[in-house]
């Protein structure tokens, strides 16, 4: 509860349809493309907060002029950072030339970061690296303005390592083993190739090498060259690029896991990682969004021409389900209902743990992302409050008065805003004591709401470590001395890590997996954990299509309820006086309440690429063999 997963970043991706002046003459400004990518930045600012960076691109620019202009920051504030040094940057050139305030030509051709393409990155450090070095957009540079490759992405791939040697057969001697560096440098490895290979049409047409320039942009393959670089990838992403003389492409993996949506019309083309996004920064009908579809590639070609191309074939979609439960932006239209019907869901479990006793409950939620699944689990409690009142009513009808009925019609589902988030505490001391001290001080709570006749129901989105949970918020719900704490999780148990972008890579890290082997080591079932390690060891090797999750056996003894259970006598801190009972929602409801998104392996263990198999053996072993590595 409440604990601070990183999860994948968000992309932006912006053409300008039309001549620069015409957002000049339309909207006052020629800055209209940089206006909108603040906007589709800040506007996605929830999806990543260690870094941010932007790109843009001039079209048909003269020789020895800059087209090409880049900014990224790792600040405190990053997305501010980037604008406000591209603001600085614009506002001095400007002040020096009063004259050419609207003169669009000298703008374009003066001003950095002006352009008619645009990329924006917005990141989580999942690997713990914030150095700048790993803030994306990268760069490829040449001096052939078509070989220039800018890549920003929301992505992990499973297979690094794979990759990496791909590149060194290919002659390559890549900088880093990190899948952006692989994934950039294995798209520019057949750019280049497909730029030789019309260099050498344009040349057999007797064409010049500078007439050949522009020849070969109007005729670059950008789907032969996705096709061959994609050969291999195992991950999930949505993945953008831009190419130097103003082509543009975004992919997504062939499962859907990442998402991407895009909205076109006369003025512009966009694509982000979130759909309402595009609807508030462009004011545009939900409708008229498009998602992409796994394993295509919309394509943007320099002459303006869209396109939404097959590069991988489609395997089964397993959209992320974690995404539509607690990362994306609870504003679209779908994911609101979505979060709505997990918090209704999950009301039967709900009434059963307080033994049906509303009149002596107060419902509440933590921390605000959790909001929409509480309104859904206060609308099912009083649709029940009210049946509830209907048979009384129907029961006792010929005997009724009038000052009952009131008595009864008076009784109200009691909702209040239980915990505050003060303020984002630094938890600079390391010395354990003090940040555990430092972190129960991060909330606040509502005094004078609760009886010690009452059960307190806080729901929240998932349970991940529990570290919050069991250090500040059971605790800081223990003051208000309830009878009983009741902590609702939308999403159901997490037991398996992640590889596709969200940071939960260990299995230690997950209090689900630590409930399931103090349950083994209880009822002398541990051997299990040696079988299991066993047949992780086995596969070593193996191609990763003939991997199988062995890890599942560690949980396959025990019904849900009973690793709820443990979890509950594992979070629960010494002296707490109230009991504490946690519900998780279950795997059925999810699916349920989000039908177009089936992506359950953290719940399941049912990985949708082969690689995901391999790296949940891998984490088993090393936790297994006590070492403190990621598992990719």
């Amino acid at each position: 509860m409440s604990d601070a997963v990183k999860h994948e970043c968000g992309i932006a991706l912006l053409r300008l349809k039309k001549p620069l002046d015409y957002y000049k003459q339309k909207y006052g400004s020629a800055f209209y493309g940089i206006q909108k990518m603040y906007l589709l930045m800040e506007k996605q600012h929830n999806r990543g907060q260690d870094g941010a960076g932007f790109a843009s691109i001039k079209f048909d620019v003269d020789p020895g002029e800059r087209y090409i202009s880049r900014i990224r920051s790792n600040d405190a504030q990053p997305i501010q950072d980037v604008f406000a040094q591209i603001n600085q940057r614009i506002n001095s050139e400007l002040e020096a030339h009063p004259d050419k305030a609207d003169d669009v030509a000298w703008q374009k051709a003066t001003l950095p970061y002006i352009g008619e393409l645009f990329l924006g990155h917005v990141r989580y450090g999942t690997f713990g690296k914030n150095s700048i070095e790993s803030v994306h957009p990268f760069l490829r540079q040449n001096n052939w303005m078509h070989r220039n490759l800018i890549v920003a992405g929301n992505f992990n791939m499973t297979n690094v390592t794979e990759l990496f040697a791909s590149l060194v057969e290919l002659g390559q001697h890549p900088k880093e083993m990190a899948d952006t560096v692989t994934v950039m440098e294995k798209i520019g490895h057949f750019l280049d190739d497909e730029v030789t290979d019309l260099y050498q049409e344009c040349k057999n047409e007797g064409l010049s090498k500078r007439e050949a320039s522009p020849v070969i942009a109007e005729r670059l393959n950008i789907n032969r060259i996705l096709k061959r670089a994609s050969r291999g990838w195992d991950g999930g992403y949505a993945m953008a690029g831009l190419f130097g003389h103003g082509d543009a492409f975004v992919l997504r993996d062939p499962a859907g896991i990442r998402p991407a949506f895009f909205y076109e019309d006369e003025e512009v083309v966009v694509v982000a990682s979130e759909r309402p996004v595009i609807q508030t920064v462009f004011n545009v009908a939900f409708d008229s969004i498009q998602e992409l579809q796994p394993g295509h590639a919309l394509i943007i070609k320099k002459n303006g021409t869209v396109t939404e191309e097959e590069i991988i074939v489609p395997i089964e979609k397993r959209a992320c389900s974690f995404e539509r439960i607690y990362f994306s932006r609870g504003s679209d239209a779908e994911i609101y209902q979505e979060r709505k019907a997990l918090g209704k869901l999950i009301l039967p479990d709900v009434l059963e743990s307080i033994d049906q006793d509303t009149d002596n409950t107060v419902f509440s939620y933590i921390p605000n992302t959790a909001e929409t699944s509480f309104f859904g689990m206060a609308e099912a409690a009083n649709d029940f409050l009210n049946q509830r009142k209907n048979q009384y009513i129907l029961d006792n009808r010929k005997t009724l008065t009038k000052e009952k009925l009131e008595e009864i019609l008076a009784v109200k589902i009691r909702t209040e805003k239980i915990a505050i988030k003060d303020a984002k505490l630094r938890t600079f001391i390391t010395e354990d004591s003090s940040r555990d001290d430092l972190v129960a001080h991060v909330y606040d709570v509502t005094y004078g709401v609760i009886q010690p006749t009452d059960n307190l129901v806080i729901i929240d989105d998932s349970i991940v470590r529990g570290t919050t949970l069991k250090n500040s918020i059971l605790r800081m719900m223990d003051r208000l001395m309830p009878k009983k704490i009741v902590v609702v999780s939308s999403a159901p148990q997490i037991r398996y890590p992640d590889c596709y972008g969200i940071d939960m890579a260990k299995l230690e890290g997950l209090i689900a997996f630590r409930a399931a082997v103090e349950l083994l080591k209880e009822r002398n079932q541990i051997a299990v954990v040696e079988e299991v390690y066993r047949k992780c060891k086995e596969q070593e090797g193996k191609p990763d299509v003939e991997i199988v999750n062995h890890v599942k056996a560690i949980y396959s003894s025990f019904s849900d309820k009973e690793i709820s259970k443990k979890i509950a006598e594992l979070l629960k801190p010494d002296g707490i006086q109230a009991e504490v009972e946690i519900i998780f929602q279950t795997v059925d409801n999810l699916h349920l309440a989000c039908p177009k998104h089936i992506g359950d392996w953290y719940f399941t263990g049912d990985y949708p690429t082969p690689g995901g198999n391999r790296v949940v053996n891998k984490a088993f072993m090393n936790f297994y063999e006590g070492k403190d590595a990621r598992a990719y």
